[in-house]
């Protein structure tokens, strides 16, 4: 075998980078792409992404972010996006190269004196293939693995009655709402959008968080940057937005509710669960395989909000577990 080479990337990279995890990977999307995580300014994280080679082919890319502190320099697959971690390409996705890959990333990170490495894997969920054989070998290295679980509905596996897959306190309110004459659509205008992120600021606000994009991110994501890969919608009451979504899209595969929001004065006209119902018709209209409602835990899985999971269970949703693998780097010099 070809000896397999890592080195960082580069900006000269880009469109080799985009092209082998949009059409070359088993587990990349769009949100590893450069295209993604370039909307970030270049203050904002340190990259340290990396490339494995096999001659002039990529085999696997690492988007990744350096953190440094008295602790020591640390590793993370980039903050930037939802998920990553190892993005391994079809070709090479076999025991050779995986455990090469592995193995030269040991060996840079030692080389390198980090202390710390933490890959938040993409979920098979959103995989072309499954990857499983690389979860393998991150526990033969030493890799920990931390979970959240998340909530998604397989529509294969879905009645073609949709509320008839609610529990009954899901169906009891979701029939409240249509007596509220709420009202949903998407929206497309930049004022729409702004009236959404206003529903979600405060409503995040109530919780003592705030959106990890600006308004002005998700003006850029519809108009200009992910524009095939977005969309947002909104539940009205007499003209006003009491509930809304930003969803990724994933190829037709999922429908992905990056943000659910709802305003937390309202809830007697039962917005979310009219959001959620109107969301899945809209996923399955548009001929996509799942819609995911994201996870329900805090603090990166520590916690479970176990009202928040319940909610979700509510909708005849199937638990998916999204892991992220830590190894904390012994210093053997």
């Amino acid at each position: 075998m070809d000896r397999i080479e890592l080195i960082k990337y580069k900006d000269k990279y880009e469109k080799a980078w985009d092209r082998f995890v949009l059409e070359e990977s088993i587990n990349g999307t769009f949100l590893q792409t450069r295209n993604f995580l370039n909307y970030h300014p270049t203050s904002r994280f340190e990259d340290n992404s990396l490339m494995f080679m096999k001659g002039n082919n990529i085999i696997a890319v690492i988007p990744a972010n350096v953190l440094e502190d008295e602790k020591g320099k640390k590793l993370f697959s980039h903050m930037g996006s939802t998920f990553g971690g190892i993005v391994l390409g079809k070709s090479y996705k076999k025991v050779e190269e995986t455990e090469a890959i592995l193995c030269g990333l040991d060996d840079y990170l030692a080389s390198n004196s980090f202390s710390q490495i933490s890959l938040k894997m993409t979920n098979r969920l959103y995989s072309e293939i499954d990857s499983e054989l690389l979860d393998y070998f991150l526990y033969l290295h030493h890799f920990e693995a931390g979970c959240e679980v998340g909530y998604a509905v397989d529509f294969s596996r879905y009645s073609q009655d949709i509320s008839s897959n609610f529990n009954s306190s899901r169906r009891r309110g979701y029939k409240s709402a249509l007596k509220k004459e709420l009202i949903f659509r998407q929206l497309i205008s930049d004022e729409e959008i702004s009236e959404f992120y206003a529903v979600l600021s405060n409503n995040m606000k109530k919780f003592n968080t705030v959106p990890l994009h600006t308004l002005d991110e998700l003006l850029e994501f519809k108009n200009f940057r992910l524009k095939q890969n977005i969309s947002f919608y909104g539940v009205y009451f007499q003209n006003h937005m009491v509930a809304g979504s930003m969803v990724f899209h994933f190829g037709q595969k999922v429908f992905h509710t990056q943000y659910l929001a709802t305003n937390q004065d309202m809830l007697s006209l039962y917005p979310s669960e009219f959001l959620y119902m109107k969301l899945i018709e809209t996923a399955k209209e548009k001929g996509f395989e799942r819609i995911s409602f994201g996870t329900a835990t805090l603090e990166h899985g520590k916690i479970l909000n176990k009202s928040l999971a319940q909610f979700k269970e509510g909708f005849g949703t199937f638990e998916y577990v999204n892991r992220t693998y830590t190894k904390k780097i012994i210093d053997e010099s």
